[in-house]
């Protein structure tokens, strides 16, 4: 489980092809391995992976064919969002982020408005419907508020903090991100459609 509080910037600096998928290699940039294990997860652009190798300042995960066939920026090399998986005693600063992408969505607009910038995102049509007015979601990891949803159409204020310790900044009109929706409006949808299928 995660925060969406982005704790670092890292790079994929190479991949290694394996049977099945890719070996990610990670620099950790800033984020400390100091406590990190073997077998624990580490988000990367918002999807929860399992740490299997690290070496000095570098860490290697692993990434399935079906996480590749579901997500974007794990393919190549070039700069991620990182954070560590919440210890229970840590501060909650974002919401509840599972690491579990629901859909890929597209920007729109990344247009400056001031120091901040709108960004305007189109949800796939399947998940669109869990994106509330002023509620949560995750952007390539980053917990952030929403500001306007119409259809599958959403804003979002991006302030500097956000821009400068994030790879947010790197946007533009096409790009391609990772989304994971709120996860209290997928177990509210599945209470209820539960009860009507039972």
């Amino acid at each position: 489980m995660f925060s969406g509080i982005i704790a670092a910037v890292g790079r994929i600096t190479h991949l290694t092809v394996r049977e099945a998928g890719f070996r990610l290699h990670v620099d950790a940039g800033q984020l400390s391995l100091d406590d990190v294990a073997l077998g624990d997860s580490i988000a990367c652009n918002g999807v929860c992976l399992t740490v299997v190798a690290t070496e000095g300042n570098h860490f290697m995960v692993d990434v399935s064919p079906e996480t590749l066939s579901c997500t974007v920026g794990l393919d190549a090399p070039g700069e991620i969002n990182m954070e560590k998986a919440l210890r229970l005693s840590d501060r909650l600063g974002g919401h509840l982020v599972s690491g579990h992408v629901d859909g890929v969505g597209e920007v729109l607009r990344f247009d400056p408005i001031g120091d901040n910038r709108l960004l305007e995102i189109l949800a796939p049509k399947e998940i669109a419907k869990y994106i509330a007015r002023k509620g949560s979601v995750t952007v390539n990891g980053t917990s952030l508020t929403t500001n306007e949803v119409s259809g599958q159409v959403f804003t979002i204020n991006l302030i500097p903090h956000t821009l400068e310790n994030t790879t947010l900044n790197q946007l533009k009109a096409g790009s391609k991100i990772n989304l994971e929706v709120d996860l209290i409006a997928r177990y509210c949808e599945r209470l209820l459609s539960a009860e009507r299928d039972l």
